[in-house]
């Protein structure tokens, strides 16, 4: 899955997949309980060398465009990621799935810290948009439903945002974040 996240082909996350577990079997024997996370840098490694994703520098780049007709349609969540741009996809996976810092993205991407930063905005920002996250005002009582602020009759207010006095939780979409309610 990881292959696949970042190369966005399934023949590629293969090929990445293979070359990344050859390269694992080769190297020096590490501890059993680092194996796992030398296995997921070197696929990681592997696809870098095999994408070659770029920083962009445009703030408003599109999907990635690139024809995947022989690919079977991946689930919505999987196919969110899987259409960033190359650049976004691999700051997505690394930063936010593989908790790569932005200082270890930039090293394997070979760019700036400030590219990784961008990188990972413009890839939330598309996300958002393609997955169209509503706010709603949740109840933390699990025997209540959900309810949207415009079903309720008004915008909440920030006494209900803290849960305490009305027993409401708020749950801002990616879009809301940083902003004031």
């Amino acid at each position: 899955m990881l292959s696949f996240l970042l190369t966005g082909e399934h023949s590629l996350a293969e090929q990445c997949f293979v070359r990344g577990f050859e390269e694992s079997q080769e190297g020096n024997p590490v501890f059993k309980e680092w194996a796992q996370s030398r296995a997921r840098r070197t696929i990681i490694q592997g696809a870098i060398q095999t994408i070659r994703p770029r920083p962009s520098h445009n703030p408003t780049s599109g999907p990635n465009s690139e024809g995947r007709s022989s690919d079977p349609t991946p689930p919505a969540q999987i196919a969110n990621i899987v259409g960033l741009p190359q650049f976004e996809r691999f700051v997505f996976v690394m930063s936010v799935l593989e908790h790569y810092s932005y200082q270890e993205c930039s090293l394997l991407l070979n760019c700036t810290r400030k590219d990784v930063a961008a990188g990972q905005v413009r890839a939330f920002q598309q996300i958002a948009i393609v997955a169209e996250l509503p706010c709603k005002v949740v109840s933390i009582d699990s025997n209540e439903q959900e309810r949207s602020p415009t079903a309720m009759g008004s915008s909440p207010q920030p006494e209900a945002a803290n849960g305490v006095e009305s027993g409401l939780h708020w749950k801002a979409s990616p879009r809301d974040e940083g902003q004031r309610i």
